[in-house]
């Protein structure tokens, strides 16, 4: 390789990574509304975002992979404040790139009955600017969904240990 080559090279691999790592919708746009196979408690099921703000808020939270160390902790995390998410009339779902297979699994064993978790295909993914065909695994991104179907609280970190938090004061905004 030339020395321009290699210069050109550390040029573009810097710009890439100057980038920022994701994005992800504004707060007040409505959130793209979606139907996905979902698992609770190790059953399969049709989740229907439009048909869960019918009930309430909704914490739509994607996560990168199942049994992963950083997932596994956030869903337990989740699911330990379940109980503070439906005394405010909010559900939550956790979307990953998994098979339905390994949800219902994680479902039983990580979110502990307690909340569904659903398939987040490429499309999903790019639809909330968390993944895409690009990036097969989900950025760590929370989104609390109003009953509007419009986003009122959005963080994104790749720190698990904020999301349940962060959302868990988002519902509490809404519910005043």
């Amino acid at each position: 390789m030339t020395q321009l080559r290699r210069a050109l090279f550390a040029l573009l691999l810097a710009c890439g990574l100057a980038l920022p790592a994701q994005a992800q919708l504004e707060t007040g746009a409505r959130a793209p509304d979606f139907t996905t196979r979902a698992a609770m408690a190790g059953k399969e099921f049709g989740f229907s975002l439009r048909a869960a703000l019918k009930q309430g808020p909704v914490v739509v939270y994607f996560y990168p992979k199942a049994f992963t160390s950083g997932c596994t902790l956030e869903a337990n995390a989740f699911a330990e404040a379940m109980p503070e998410f439906r005394a405010l009339g909010a559900s939550v779902i956790g979307m990953s790139n998994d098979d339905i297979a390994t949800l219902k699994e994680f479902s039983r064993k990580e979110c502990r009955d307690a909340f569904p978790v659903g398939v987040a295909n490429a499309a999903l993914m790019a639809q909330y600017e968390v993944g895409g065909p690009e990036r097969p695994y989900a950025s760590r991104t929370s989104y609390v969904i109003a009953p509007d179907g419009r986003i009122s609280t959005v963080y994104s970190s790749g720190d698990y240990r904020q999301h349940v938090s962060r959302t868990l004061a988002g519902v509490k905004r809404l519910a005043r």
